[in-house]
């Protein structure tokens, strides 16, 4: 399909776009060369998110008070931005024990899109406002729109939806003076620049969303007491590495023995943040689980408790 004048326009002003003459002769170098331009183009990404630090601890802060109270957290974006999002909402689980549908990944065209392109499906805003539409959306709601070039039609629609709808929004665009920020009550613009191969926004752009949306989560999780200290305390044992995982978490926060763990966690039915409060507060499954319901499941507010 051809692209109209004014979306070629558009694009042309988009810095994530634009050619790099430089480049030009990149498929005559050698590997390392290539790979050595690579790295050096990836090394400037982390200064850009850290450039928009203030912006992404706002959004953090906004998103954790609604989650606090019950609200989720909604990724929605199209190809890259769209499978990173889904991405960061399928570890979350795992990582946080977050409940099923706590952190939800939207890309446009639903879970085939994740491994083909499905045509059309980010240019409907339409297709946006659906999919939101279906989960209901409530004020303590949080709709993330991830776009590197900032105008994609899916992730621009789902920011306007849902901030209609009263949920709070977070725009994630790598250009300046984008639609998708200016659409949000909170806008985060990293800006990237042009990429090694022309337009290919899986690149630098898509690295930066990787580490915003790793931000937005990760630190959402250690405001809600996710975490105790650096411990991933909420870690849900579904596997044999986790379940290994989980006893070295209980041994690093407590101290305790081989043999003392296991007891702990038995009695917690394999549950990291009630072992290590059986541990450290010497007190019964029962009791741990009480203290850790009636603490909002914050692990040092639990064992704050225990010390009155």
């Amino acid at each position: 399909m051809t692209s109209t004048p004014d979306l070629r326009s558009q694009l042309d002003a988009l810095a994530t776009e634009a050619f790099r003459p430089e480049f030009a002769g990149i498929d005559r170098l050698a590997t390392l060369d290539i790979a050595r331009l690579m790295n050096g183009e990836d090394a400037g990404v982390a200064a850009a998110v850290a450039a928009r630090l203030p912006e992404i601890a706002a959004a953090v802060d906004a998103i954790a008070v609604r989650m606090g109270r019950g609200g989720r957290l909604v990724y929605a974006g199209a190809g890259t931005a769209g499978r990173l999002g889904v991405l960061d909402a399928s570890e979350c689980p795992p990582t946080f024990n977050t409940a099923p549908g706590q952190v939800v990944g939207l890309i446009a065209g639903g879970p085939d899109a994740m491994v083909t392109s499905v045509e059309g499906a980010e240019d409907s805003a339409g297709l946006a406002r659906a999919d939101l539409d279906a989960l209901a959306l409530t004020a303590d709601d949080t709709v993330v729109g991830v776009s590197a070039s900032g105008r994609t039609p899916y992730a621009v629609g789902a920011v306007t939806h849902a901030r209609a709808r009263g949920a709070l929004t977070v725009g994630l665009a790598c250009n300046e003076g984008s639609a998708l920020a200016a659409a949000a009550e909170h806008g985060i613009e990293v800006v990237t620049g042009p990429e090694l191969i022309a337009g290919s926004t899986r690149l630098k752009a898509g690295t930066a969303q990787k580490l915003v949306l790793n931000m937005l989560s990760t630190i959402t999780m250690i405001r809600l007491g996710k975490t105790y200290g650096n411990l991933m305390v909420d870690v849900r044992a579904s596997n044999e590495k986790l379940r290994a995982r989980s006893r070295r978490i209980v041994a690093q926060a407590t101290g305790a023995g081989d043999e003392e763990i296991e007891r702990a966690l038995d009695a917690a039915g394999g549950e990291v943040k009630q072992a290590v409060l059986i541990l450290l507060a010497g007190v019964d499954g029962p009791t741990a689980a009480r203290l850790l319901e009636d603490s909002g499941g914050r692990l040092r507010a639990a064992l704050g408790a225990t010390e009155r």
